[in-house]
């Protein structure tokens, strides 16, 4: 009885504990989510410059109250042009995480609704598409095109769309066996009316984190690719574009053209998976004790 009593405290505390982090972290990645967003609305209006404007006399100007992020090898804000990287790195992830949640959801339901050969057929299909690298298969997409932003958006939604679809099949086989599905069954719903009415909604918010959870995943990819020189053309600011041509001045002991784009990826990113983290933990109640315990 005196365990049960000293342990029930512990317990609680600990509960206690692991939801103040929770709420912290969750404050603190919608601050930095709010900022990234009031950042890329509000700078080009008050950063009185023109982002590709070239002056070879201020290159590579360290930061300072004119230019906070200091400039590049061509002179150009960096401020300025970070922002624009971000718009773009951001306009690619939003675009291929939600094309890539609308296919992988797409395959993921009809695989699990008729099942049989079609769902282990896809299945295999789902296989062979993950067990290629995704770079790799992103390098394989892109050199097919021009450079350019919807190359890139595509070739990663084109090579993320798996994930999606094997966390939409899972959760469609799992509500399949649900009491009311049966009933609909039995009162005479076809099987694609059962999916369209009743398991469609039902994995939507699953198939919504999938997508949210891959904005940070896309936009790594792009500033890879764009690293590699086959992503966004090198003249258009984005965040692997600065980093690549930022190389030359790391090695030459200039750390801000390289330190602040980073920044740029790493901070968005992170806040993304942290609010993404956070909203799985509430739809998935399974996933929520586990935390706890």
């Amino acid at each position: 009885m005196t365990c049960d009593s000293a342990a029930e405290p512990a317990w609680r505390s600990y509960s206690a504990s692991r939801r103040s982090t929770r709420a912290v972290r969750v404050c603190v990645s919608a601050t930095l989510v709010a900022a990234t967003v009031l950042a890329i609305l509000l700078v080009p209006p008050l950063v009185q410059l023109d982002q590709q404007a070239v002056d070879l006399a201020a290159k590579l100007l360290s930061p300072s109250r004119a230019h906070p992020f200091g400039t590049d090898d061509l002179g150009r804000d960096l401020l300025l042009r970070c922002v624009y990287g971000l718009r773009v790195s951001l306009l690619v992830g939003v675009v291929a995480a939600l094309t890539a949640a609308v296919i992988g959801t797409a395959v993921g339901v009809t695989a699990a609704v008729l099942g049989g050969w079609v769902d282990r057929g896809v299945m295999r299909v789902v296989d062979a598409v993950s067990s290629v690298p995704h770079l790799l298969l992103g390098i394989f997409i892109v050199a097919m095109f021009r450079p350019g932003v919807w190359p890139v958006a595509v070739s990663v939604a084109l090579t993320h769309w798996p994930s999606t679809a094997r966390i939409v099949r899972a959760e469609v086989l799992s509500l399949r066996s649900r009491p009311y599905i049966d009933a609909a069954v039995s009162g005479g719903a076809s099987q694609w009316r059962v999916a369209v009415r009743h398991l469609l909604p039902a994995v939507l918010p699953q198939a919504a984190l999938a997508a949210v959870l891959m904005v940070p995943h896309a936009m790594w990819h792009e500033s890879a690719l764009s690293f590699l020189g086959l992503g966004l053309p090198t003249h258009l600011a984005s965040l692997g574009n600065l980093i690549q041509g930022a190389r030359g001045s790391l090695l030459a002991g200039q750390w801000w053209p390289t330190l602040f784009p980073g920044l740029f990826i790493i901070v968005p990113t992170l806040a993304i998976a942290g609010l993404a983290g956070a909203w799985r933990e509430r739809i998935n109640p399974r996933r929520r004790s586990e935390l706890m315990l």
